[in-house]
């Protein structure tokens, strides 16, 4: 059976950012799709379009790899949809709310920084309501906005606190050492995804 992937890059960012996992994800013979999608410009209903394209175009069985802002919308999406998702991997997703989406809200700056994307980020969810396999990973190397925009809660990847990305309900969860970027070219996280969208599990 061919395993179809796509993959979702976070905000600010571009598919290409998921290129060195794309490479690994078909060494091991998944069939991979990385998309772009307007992460602030667009609308969450533009966001979640662009993704259910991507799905229609792939042959089931699907699945969907999401950093950051990408995981945090395949989420959203999986539970919005009625076409057949086989597993979701967030890595590094504030998937009950990113603490530093709070923090430019109340300094007025949500939306010019984080736009359509606002409301989901700021928000999260609050439990994991689908049979879709869901497996976290998260990082804990403090590396990253939390530079500029103040300290989050330890063990964080300098963007996104563990904690975040804790959702109940989800089936499996690890933490390695990543920054929040680096889970995206970290071959011990490319190895965690191959094995959940293998067996929906961590092994």
């Amino acid at each position: 059976m061919t395993h179809n992937v796509i993959l979702l890059h976070g905000i600010w960012m571009r598919a290409r950012v998921t290129d060195a996992l794309a490479q690994r994800l078909r060494g091991s013979g998944f069939e991979v799709a990385q998309i772009d999608y307007p992460s602030v410009r667009g609308t969450m209903t533009e966001m979640l379009q662009r993704l259910d394209s991507a799905v229609a175009d792939a042959q089931a069985p699907v699945s969907i790899v999401g950093h950051s802002l990408g995981g945090l919308i395949a989420a959203h999406y999986v539970l919005g949809t009625q076409r057949p998702i086989a597993r979701l991997v967030c890595l590094g997703s504030p998937l009950v709310g990113s603490e530093l989406a709070q923090r430019l809200q109340r300094w007025k700056l949500g939306k010019a920084t984080l736009g359509g994307a606002e409301k989901a980020l700021v928000e999260g969810l609050t439990h994991w309501a689908s049979s879709v396999p869901l497996g976290s990973v998260a990082g804990r190397i403090r590396f990253g906005l939390s530079l500029l925009l103040g300290p989050l809660p330890r063990p964080n990847d300098g963007t996104v606190a563990v904690r975040e990305t804790e959702l109940p309900g989800i089936s499996d969860h690890r933490i390695v050492a990543a920054s929040h970027t680096s889970l995206l070219f970290s071959a011990k996280v490319a190895e965690l995804v191959r094995q959940f969208l293998l067996h929906a599990r961590f092994e």
